[in-house]
C-alpha cells in the first residue's frame, strides 16, 4: 500500500511523517527503514528505524532510485515499512512527472507486500488521478 502526503514546501509534511513513524515503530512486526535527503532527523526518529541517507548514494536518476528500493526490499524479508521523505528530490523526480515512479512504487509495495509511505512537496491538483486516492494528509 501506498500513503502519500502532500503540501507545499514547508507546510510540515516531515513533521507528519516523523511522528507517523515512530507511532508505527510501536506495533510494526518487522522492520522499518526511513530514506531522506540528509540525516538532519536522526535524532527525532525512534532508535529501531533505520535511517539511510540518500546523499551517500551516489543516484542518477528516479530509475536508479526505484532500482536502490529494490535493493533495500530484496535484503530483508522482514522489512514491512519504507518512510520516504523529500520524494521529489531523493528520486530526482522535481520537475518531472512522478506518474511512472508512483506506478512502480505501488506494485512494488503490493508483490512485496510492503507498506510505503511518501512525502512530497505537490499539490493535489497536480497528483496522477490513481494517486488522489492513496493521499492520507494534504498539508
Amino acid at each position: 500500500m501506498i500513503q502519500l502526503i502532500i503540501g507545499n514546501k514547508g507546510d510540515g509534511k516531515t513533521k507528519h511523517l516523523l511522528d507517523r513513524v515512530n507511532s508505527q515503530i510501536k506495533t510494526a512486526s518487522g522492520n522499518i527503514v526511513y530514506l531522506d535527503k540528509s540525516t538532519k532527523h536522526m535524532h527525532e526518529l525512534n532508535n529501531k528505524v533505520r535511517l539511510i541517507n540518500m546523499k551517500d548514494y551516489p543516484l542518477k536518476n528516479s530509475d536508479e532510485f526505484i532500482g536502490f528500493i529494490c535493493g533495500i526490499i530484496s535484503q530483508d524479508y522482514d522489512l514491512e515499512q519504507i518512510y520516504l521523505d523529500s520524494f521529489l528530490k531523493i528520486a530526482h523526480l522535481e520537475g518531472e512527472d512522478i506518474t511512472d515512479a508512483l506506478t512502480q512504487l505501488s506494485q512494488i509495495s503490493t508483490q512485496f507486500k510492503v507498506d510505503i509511505c511518501i512525502s512530497a512537496s505537490v499539490e493535489e491538483k497536480d497528483l496522477p488521478d490513481f494517486a488522489k486516492e492513496q493521499v492520507i494528509i494534504s498539508c
